[in-house]
């Protein structure tokens, strides 16, 4: 590609990114999530299949997953994956809080005894397995942050910014961007790496991050931007056209 070819495509994505942000900072030092990419909801044979469910959906990010989580591995952009867990006992269950629970829901809490801590079921799944410098938030409930060590960790990061990726994208994932963004994230929701059984709402979900929260970006632009923007391990600055 020849540099006036570079250049152009460099304004594109300025403006297309910048089009869709409503105040970025000039320098911003993200880190990754990967949201509950558990063998119990998206692998052949986990609970959720056995459930009845349709796990191709979620099947087919792992490749883009995979890709930013290179990638980030490569910048130095610290990488945290979420890891929902249920205690064989119960104690945790949703139904010991709650009276309304929606039917579907409940239907799966009580038929499966789905990613009980410490079994096969809760482990991520092979194809995006932690490295030792990876994080791991065991988490009980949709949000990233709910009683968990996330917000720490992202503290003693330096991070200020949180690229979201995982399923499902109207649930846990939505939950958390929200949540990230009410504590005073900046927030990228990467479209192409994020699943939902349900699509209209998947849809729904990228056009509130894009219209309320935060950036919405596919993966190769998300990775484009990643090595274009990166001044320093784990810091990256945009260009102005990103605060237009």
């Amino acid at each position: 590609m020849s540099n006036g070819e570079s250049s152009n495509s460099s304004e594109s994505l300025d403006e297309e990114v910048g089009a869709g942000a409503r105040a970025m900072l000039p320098e911003f030092h993200p880190a990754l999530v990967v949201i509950d990419m558990q063998n119990g909801l998206c692998a052949h044979e986990g609970s959720y299949e056995k459930f009845g469910a349709d796990i191709s959906v979620y099947r087919k990010i792992i490749p883009n997953v995979k890709k930013i989580v290179d990638a980030c591995h490569k910048l130095h952009v610290p990488v945290f994956y979420t890891q929902q867990v249920r205690e064989a006992s119960g104690i945790d269950l949703l139904t010991r809080r709650h009276r309304i629970i929606p039917r579907r829901r409940l239907e799966f809490i009580e038929g499966n005894p789905s990613c009980v801590r410490g079994t096969w079921d809760a482990a991520i799944i092979d194809e995006l397995m932690p490295t030792e410098d990876d994080h791991i938030v065991v988490k009980r409930r949709d949000s990233a942050f709910q009683d968990t060590e996330f917000e720490l960790w992202l503290k003693s990061t330096g991070a200020d910014t949180i690229i979201f990726t995982g399923i499902d994208t109207c649930i846990c994932v939505e939950n958390s961007v929200r949540e990230g963004f009410n504590k005073g994230y900046d927030v990228i929701l990467v479209e192409d790496a994020v699943a939902s059984s349900w699509q209209e709402l998947h849809k729904a979900t990228l056009e509130k991050v894009r219209g309320s929260f935060g950036l919405v970006l596919t993966t190769e632009r998300l990775i484009h931007v990643m090595h274009t923007a990166r001044r320093r391990a784990s810091a990256f600055r945009l260009s102005t056209k990103y605060l237009e």
